[in-house]
């Protein structure tokens, strides 16, 4: 039997998309590359990847702040 991870599906469809040609888009494909994005994010959330993301993220932007005072 044969399983596809979802996360690594939406992962393999963003890179591909990233890919394409700088063309002028429509709404509706500016639309569905944000929800393909969106819903990527969400499937990787809790995962420990996404954990660590979040702390590297969360880590980035605190010492960023601070630099700034």
């Amino acid at each position: 039997m044969l399983t596809i991870n979802v996360a690594v599906l939406l992962a393999f469809i963003v890179v591909v998309r990233l890919r394409r040609r700088t063309q002028a888009r429509s709404r509706f494909d500016e639309k569905l590359g944000v929800a393909i994005v969106l819903v990527l994010g969400i499937l990787i959330a809790p995962t420990d990847l996404g954990q660590g993301i979040l702390r590297v993220t969360t880590q980035l932007v605190d010492s960023l702040s601070r630099a700034d005072l």
